[in-house]
């Protein structure tokens, strides 16, 4: 799929930074242009720009700001979901959804695609699990879940008894970049997208080697033991794609 004929949503975020620089020409409005909880601003920037394919990764990302300012959060990742998918169904345009790993419980870890989310551990989660299902109602669409961290560990602590599959922006993004772009090939559904499971110690320590071990007991949210993604049919797919080449 060709570049121009994408739009991006939350092209100022940590990962819509990083698509733009990867997939060029990609349309990216800013957010006074296109603002995902007003359905008008939608409509007059898919008529300006007649985008195939819209990359919906504008949200409401503040986990712990989440359980108290539940306004904003459902504001932005529930209402501004629908409005981009109803839009989408208007103008017969595809959607990849930006998700997250969060929309699991997190108790057992390395989650498939086909597993069944919930129940969530938090507000931000059900917001994200709701974005979900009405992504879902469009014909052409990819959910992505993922995880990801700025460039560099911005915290003194790092929980060790907490397991994920998530990585730093620069490490995630190309890959949700060769997704995005290989669409057409993926197909309809649901992938997930991380690294190897680890501690998010060990992930922290990865770039801040004096970070220090906390416990998830210490949180001011409850989180959870293990958010790991199975990533084996992102990666089998990746091999296709390069033994293809």
């Amino acid at each position: 799929m060709e570049n121009h004929e994408m739009l991006l949503t939350g092209g100022s975020g940590r990962l819509g930074i990083e698509l733009q620089q990867l997939l060029k020409g990609i349309i990216a409005p800013s957010s006074s242009e296109l603002d995902v909880t007003k359905p008008e601003s939608i409509e007059v920037s898919f008529k300006k720009y007649s985008p195939k394919l819209v990359v919906h990764a504008a949200a409401y990302t503040n986990v712990l700001k989440a359980e108290t300012d539940h306004a904003a959060c459902w504001q932005i990742n529930v209402e501004g979901t629908k409005n981009i998918v109803r839009a989408a169904l208007q103008n017969d345009i595809a959607v990849i959804h930006i998700s997250t790993d969060y929309v699991f419980w997190g108790d057992s870890g390395n989650y498939i695609e086909s597993d069944v989310p919930g129940p969530v551990r938090n507000y931000y989660s059900l917001t994200k699990l709701i974005a979900e299902q009405t992504v879902s109602m469009l014909e052409e669409y990819l959910i992505i879940r993922t995880s990801f961290r700025p460039r560099e560990w911005q915290y003194p602590l790092a929980f060790q008894d907490v397991f994920t599959s998530q990585d730093y922006v620069d490490v995630i993004a190309p890959d949700v970049a060769l997704a995005i772009s290989s669409f057409a090939d993926i197909g309809s559904g649901i992938i997930h997208i991380g690294t190897e499971r680890k501690s998010v110690y060990e992930l922290a320590s990865r770039r801040k080697p004096d970070v220090k071990a906390a416990l998830k007991s210490e949180a001011k949210v409850e989180l959870p033991n293990d958010i790991s993604l199975n990533c084996e049919k992102w990666n089998t797919f990746k091999k296709k794609l390069a033994k293809n080449r």
